[in-house]
């Protein structure tokens, strides 16, 4: 019969540090996060991955008119790195958010390196409505917002299926309405 040794002090304060942190933005208690899918990462993707083309391409045909060739090669090395990097990035943000419909608030947790949870009580929401550029309209996407009498409190959630974004704006703007606390 084998016996396990007690965790050492320092894998002890490890894991009672994450547990904290983990909890900071958990989800309400029995409730799991609704995900956000797949075609976010593509839209941020196509965004960045043009915005980087056109630096990239601007900067690069400079350089050359100017007559510097290595800069133009530099400054394009640059562009496909960072177009590289935000590439990864766009996943693992599209990964990070999350909402929860509560029974008196909406719940939004995001970002990748800095993570943010928000609380929006159903009767502080003023406006509730839906949002698609026409990159976001080819990807079937769109974006519920959230505007409340708070000028910095108004948020989003991305990324959405149309269907699910029109369905998601109707029942916060119904629930909006019962929770009224009469701004």
């Amino acid at each position: 019969m084998e016996t396990s040794e007690p965790p050492s002090e320092t894998e002890a304060g490890a894991s009672s540090a994450v547990r904290p942190r983990n909890e900071a933005f958990s989800a309400p208690e029995g409730r799991t996060w609704q995900r956000i899918p797949t075609a976010l990462a593509w839209y941020r993707r196509l965004v960045t991955g043009a915005g980087c083309l056109a630096v990239g391409a601007a900067g690069g045909v400079l350089l050359l008119m100017w007559g510097h060739p290595l800069w133009a090669g530099a400054w394009l090395l640059a562009a496909l790195a960072t177009a590289g990097v935000l590439w990864f990035l766009a996943g693992l943000f599209q990964r990070s958010w999350g909402y929860v419909e509560a029974s008196a608030e909406l719940y939004m947790s995001y970002g990748v390196l800095v993570r943010q949870l928000v609380v929006v009580p159903y009767g502080r929401m003023q406006v509730v409505d839906v949002t698609a550029d026409l990159l976001e309209q080819a990807l079937g996407i769109a974006t519920v917002r959230v505007r409340t009498a708070a000028s910095t409190a108004d948020t989003r959630v991305v990324g959405l299926p149309l269907a699910d974004a029109v369905q998601l704006r109707d029942r916060l703007a119904e629930r909006s309405e019962s929770f009224s606390t009469g701004l």
